[in-house]
C-alpha cells in the first residue's frame, strides 16, 4: 500500500483517539502505520529535504488540522486527546475528514484564512491536494531546482568550449580544488594531449594533482572516451582524473570508469547541481525560512 496523504490519515487519526485516552503521536504514528499496512521502506521514505519521514510528517498534519478544527486537543507537549467535537463527529460516521470537511468549523476557517491572507494559497487550491503544505513548499522548491538545472544546461550549450573551461575551472577552485583561482586558471587547458584538457591541484598545497576531461557535448559520452582517457592517465602516470560533460555517459561508460577506480565522471545536471550548490553562474533571488515552534524552549521541566 503507497503511503497516504495527511488528509486520508484524519479520520483513522481521530478513531485511534475515541478512546478518549491520551497519546503521544509517536504512539499514534507507530499504530496508524499498522492500519495503512506500511512497508519498512515505506515508513523510512523521507521527505525530499530528507529530515524526515513521509509518513511521520502527514501525521503530523494530520493531527495540527483537525487540532486546528477543534476536534481533537493538547495539554501537554507531543500528546493529544479527543474532544466532545471530535466524538460528535465520530457519531455522525463520516466516510472521510478532510480539508472540505473541517471547513464547516469556525476555528479552522480562522486558521486557513490567516495562512492564506500571508501565504497567498486559497482553501480551495487545497482542498483535493494529498501533499501537506511541508510538503507543497519542498516539491515545488524542487521543481525550480530542476527547472534551474535544465536551464543551467541549456545556457552552458550557447557558449564556447573555452567558455566551458572557465567554467569548469570556477567550479572546481569553488569546491576548493585547484589552490588560487590564478593557479587553476594556467592548468587548466594548458596541456591538451592525450586525451587530457587540463591539470589541476587535489588541494591548496598541490600534494597530489588530478587530470581533467571537459567535453561540452551534446550527445551521450560512451565507453571509447573513458577508456581513451583512461589510457592517457596511465600515460601520465596519473593517480586520479575526472571526466566531466555537458552531457551523459552511457552505462558501459559508467561502469568501466568505476572498475578503473580512479576516474571519476560528472554529467551535465550534476555539473549543473554543483553549480548550483557552488553558487557558479547563478544567484539567490529570494530566501524563505521556514520554522517550526521549539518546543524544548517551552519544556518547564
Amino acid at each position: 500500500m503507497s503511503i497516504p496523504d495527511y488528509q486520508s490519515i484524519m479520520l483513522p487519526l481521530l478513531k485511534y483517539a475515541s478512546d478518549e485516552l491520551e497519546h503521544h503521536t509517536r504512539d499514534a504514528t507507530d499504530e496508524l502505520a499498522i492500519v495503512f499496512n506500511l512497508s519498512d521502506d515505506e515508513r523510512k521514505e523521507l521527505l525530499p529535504s530528507g529530515k524526515q519521514a513521509i509518513f511521520d510528517n502527514r501525521v503530523g498534519w494530520a493531527r495540527t488540522y483537525l487540532k486546528k478544527a477543534g476536534l481533537i486537543a493538547s495539554k501537554k507537549r507531543g500528546y493529544f486527546f479527543i474532544t466532545p467535537r471530535g466524538l460528535k463527529a465520530l457519531s455522525e460516521k463520516p466516510d472521510s475528514i478532510d480539508v472540505s470537511y473541517l471547513s464547516k468549523f469556525n476555528e479552522f476557517n480562522d486558521f486557513i484564512n490567516t495562512s492564506n491572507s500571508s501565504s497567498k494559497v486559497h482553501i480551495s487550491s487545497i482542498t483535493n491536494e494529498e501533499l501537506d503544505p511541508e510538503e507543497l513548499i519542498e516539491n515545488n522548491y524542487l521543481k525550480l531546482h530542476e527547472e534551474l538545472i535544465s536551464e543551467i544546461l541549456d545556457t552552458i550549450k550557447d557558449y564556447s568550449p573555452s567558455f566551458f573551461e572557465k567554467l569548469v575551472v570556477d567550479v572546481l577552485t569553488k569546491m576548493g580544488y585547484g589552490g588560487s583561482r590564478k593557479d587553476a586558471g594556467q592548468a587548466i587547458g594548458k596541456s591538451g594531449d592525450g586525451g587530457i584538457d587540463g591539470i589541476i591541484k587535489e588541494d591548496r598545497l598541490g600534494l597530489d594533482v588530478i587530470y581533467i576531461q571537459a567535453k561540452r557535448w551534446d550527445n551521450t559520452v560512451g565507453r571509447p572516451e573513458i577508456q581513451k582517457f583512461a589510457g592517457a592517465l596511465i600515460g601520465k602516470q596519473a593517480k586520479k582524473g575526472v571526466f566531466i560533460t555537458t552531457a551523459n555517459f552511457s552505462k558501459d561508460a559508467e561502469v568501466y570508469a568505476k572498475q578503473t577506480g580512479n576516474i571519476v565522471l560528472i554529467d551535465g545536471p550534476n555539473l549543473a547541481k554543483l553549480m548550483i550548490e557552488y553558487n557558479v553562474g547563478v544567484s539567490t533571488v529570494k530566501t524563505y525560512d521556514v520554522k517550526k515552534i521549539d518546543l524544548d524552549y517551552f519544556d518547564e521541566t
